[in-house]
């Protein structure tokens, strides 16, 4: 049967609203970001009149790819322009096309979509009846649907859990090898609040598991994940990998909560978890920075894991006294990329890597 189900401590919910507040811990002497007081400057996001400035006449973007990537890594996206901006950044769009041609590719999308929902209305008795798989999915989807209860700044209850399950189980029976792994529900949510229309909802969710798998699909990449995190951590840190090990050959990879739900239960914000994801969808700076967003992560309650002399579940733990912040995760992470790198760094100033390198 095809699901996978991470440890429940951290399959949460988003039950308290918009924010994720949580009480900070005072920031560890080996944060990165104390070795540069410019980590955490806020840069104005690119905003709707910025980003219109991109495109010509006819539609097409006047600055390549690598301008507008690199400078939603280091500014971000405004929320009014961030529903356009990721369907390029996942592949809905291509980089290159016009608006006409754009248009075209939406209805075509819109269409493949209205046949898929069609075909399986037409299967989905028969599934029903002789495929056990598909039912346990199906019961599996609608639990993790259960704890979904996000609000609007009114009280009212936004999600709409019919078309989550809806899409959720297309999203399986179009493609049976993919596993269907929890938090895949609060990953879908994040598309629903970020565009309108169901076709859009899934066929944007198709892209970023394409572009994400070797992140958070826990049997295609999670486990090169842990094993790149250790790497990183013996690197960049020996005396704490050191302690890591003395507790055991389990503590990295019982981090993998992280990976296979992509670091959104560990932000106090949506928005928050957006911005992060975002960049990982740039590419930018460099392959795989989800380790060094991970690694940045240990970095900021490294003296209390120390401290408390910290097992893999308690490290899991920890994080709910965090604040994290994009703002203060993602330029945090990139000097660590470059530290790693051996980058000479000035103050104040990003360097930032190429795609890939």
């Amino acid at each position: 049967m095809s699901v996978s189900r991470p440890c429940p401590v951290v399959s949460g919910n988003f039950d308290h609203g918009w924010d994720r507040r949580h009480v900070c811990c005072a920031a560890p002497i080996h944060d990165l970001s104390a070795r540069f007081p410019a980590v955490g400057i806020k840069k104005l996001p690119i905003d709707k009149s910025e980003w219109e400035s991109y495109f010509d006449e006819s539609g097409h973007l006047t600055k390549s790819r690598d301008f507008v990537s690199s400078n939603i890594l280091e500014r971000g996206l405004d929320p009014s322009v961030r529903s356009e901006a990721w369907k390029f950044l996942t592949g809905y769009y291509l980089w290159r096309s016009s608006h006409d041609e754009r248009l075209a590719v939406d209805g075509k999308r819109r269409r493949n979509y209205e046949a898929l929902c069609s075909m399986y209305d037409k299967i989905q008795p028969l599934l029903e009846t002789q495929n056990r798989d598909f039912m346990e999915i199906r019961s599996f989807i609608k639990s993790d649907l259960s704890t979904l209860c996000i609000k609007d700044p009114q009280g009212i209850a936004i999600v709409d859990k019919e078309k989550l399950e809806k899409i959720l189980l297309l999203s399986y029976v179009c493609n049976v090898e993919a596993e269907y792994q929890q938090g895949f529900h609060e990953m879908l949510l994040l598309f629903q609040l970020l565009v309108e229309k169901e076709h859009e909802i899934f066929w944007l969710f198709q892209f970023f598991l394409q572009k994400t798998e070797h992140s958070c699909v826990i049997n295609i990449g999670v486990e090169k994940n842990l094993i790149m995190l250790k790497a990183v951590i013996a690197f960049m840190d020996p005396v704490f990998a050191k302690h890591l090990e003395g507790k055991g050959n389990q503590v990295v990879p019982s981090l993998f909560p992280w990976f296979c739900l992509f670091f959104q239960q560990v932000f106090k914000t949506i928005d928050d978890i957006w911005r992060l994801w975002e960049v990982f969808l740039t590419g930018l700076p460099c392959r795989n920075f989800q380790v060094i967003v991970a690694y940045t992560m240990l970095q900021m309650v490294r003296d209390d894991i120390l401290k408390e002399n910290m097992s893999g579940d308690d490290i899991l733990l920890v994080r709910l006294v965090l604040e994290l912040e994009s703002l203060r995760i993602i330029p945090t992470a990139v000097k660590a990329h470059l530290l790693q790198k051996g980058v000479n760094l000035e103050a104040g100033k990003w360097v930032l890597m190429g795609r890939g390198k």
